[in-house]
Parts: C-alpha cells; structure tokens; sequence
C-alpha cells in the first residue's frame, strides 16, 4: 500500500511539475513589452518678445506609466527648443541629430541658427524616415530676423509656422479651449497662462499625459525655466 501512494504522488508531482512550464510559457509579461512613448501633452504659443513651449510630464509603456518626471522640452540649441511627442527613443534620437547639424551649421555661419532652419531639419528627418519614426515634434525658438516662432511637425513630416501649436495624445482634449482662449498680442504672463492652463486641462482627462507641467519662456535673453507642480496645477471640473 504504501509503495503504490509513493507510486501515486511520483506521478502527481511529475505530472505538476510537466504542466508548470507551459503555463508560464502562455502567461503574458507584466508590464507589457512595448516601446517607451511619451504619449503626451506638447503646446506651444508665440508673443512679441518670443515664445511659451510647455508639456507633462509621463512616460507609458503600454499602461505602466515608466516615468512621472520626463523632461520633454528639449534643447536643440541655446534659442531652439523641441517639444516632443510619440516614441521617446525616436523623438531624442531625432532631436540629437537635428541638435548635431544645427551645431555644424552655426560654426559654417558664423551665429546661431534660426528658428526656421531648425524647423527644416526636424521636417527634413521625420519625412524622409516617416515610415520608421514615431514622432510628432513642436520646433520653437527666437532668433534676430523673425522673433519668436513656433512650428509644428506632426507624424509624416509636414511642416507649419503656427502662432500657437499643439500636440501629442493630450492635444485631442483641448482643441476647443485653446480656439476659445487663444489671443494674439498676448504677452508673457498670458501666453503662461494659455499653456498653463491647457496643459492641466489634458492631464485631467487623457490617462497618457500626467505628472508635473514643464514650461520654458525663450526670448533674445535667453530661457526661463519653471515648473508647475501638486497643488500649483490649476484644477477644473471633473465629474
């Protein structure tokens, strides 16, 4: 009897031990592999003495959110900005090239470049390789011929001067505000405000975009920094 329970449970733990693998085989990873987006809030809006660039802040891998801290206002130089959008690995490695020519072409010149040639570089990068990228860039910057300036570059390489551009998964929610809000001749502390304000209006709502509000202010003196954080976040109806 007791060699034919030991023949029994032989068999049970062989037969467990056959079937484990195959269901962790078939168990799906956790957090799904994916590529990292930055599936996102971009904006940006011209004034008369430059220009307002402002995003969230959060990083998805499919729904884990990878990063709550992304800095997505990129420098491309010390008057150029990008805000980017879409695969985050495809949006650096885009700004570093556009940052690296940019570089070449200021030593070539003699000054720094403007805004619009690096607007032609970001247009140039993402329609030659639209089939391969991911990426939705926001160009803007100021420069001595043309002030202030703000292009967009969605998926497929189009390029176009906006006075105030928008981008990213956030962008779908805050299309009606920012016709309504919109102004021209804003000044600084309104065009923060703008962007301030949409921006928080699109985290409330697309589950992508998140985090802390990142704005920069770029002008003939140089960049602004700040950032909007916790209970500075301004806050609108949720129900």
């Amino acid at each position: 009897v007791v060699q034919a329970n030991d023949t029994h449970t032989r068999k049970n733990r062989e037969q467990t031990h056959c079937s484990t693998p195959n269901m962790a085989s078939t168990r799906e990873p956790y957090p799904a592999a994916g590529e990292h987006l930055t599936g996102t809030t971009i904006m940006a809006v011209e004034f008369s003495g430059g220009v307002v660039i402002g995003a969230d802040s959060r990083t998805t891998t499919g729904s884990y959110i990878a990063s709550r801290v992304t800095d997505k206002l990129t420098r491309v130089t010390d008057n150029v900005y990008c805000c980017r959008s879409g695969s985050a690995a495809d949006t650096q490695a885009v700004a570093d090239v556009v940052a690296y020519h940019l570089e070449l072409h200021s030593v070539e010149v003699g000054q720094d470049p403007l805004v619009k040639t690096a607007a032609n570089l970001f247009k140039t990068m993402c329609y030659d390789n639209r089939d391969q990228l991911s990426a939705g860039i926001i160009c803007a910057g100021w420069d001595k011929r043309d002030g202030g300036q703000v292009f967009s570059i969605p998926l497929g390489g189009m390029c176009v001067r906006q006075p105030f551009a928008i981008g990213g998964s956030g962008s779908t929610y805050m299309y009606a505000y920012a016709d309504s809000a919109f102004r021209e001749n804003m000044t600084k502390e309104q065009c923060l405000k703008f962007v301030t304000d949409g921006v928080a209006l699109a985290m409330a709502r697309d589950g992508s975009s998140g985090g802390v509000i990142r704005l920069a202010v770029i002008t003939a003196d140089g960049v602004e920094r700040q950032v909007v954080i916790g209970d500075d976040i301004p806050r609108f109806y949720e129900g």
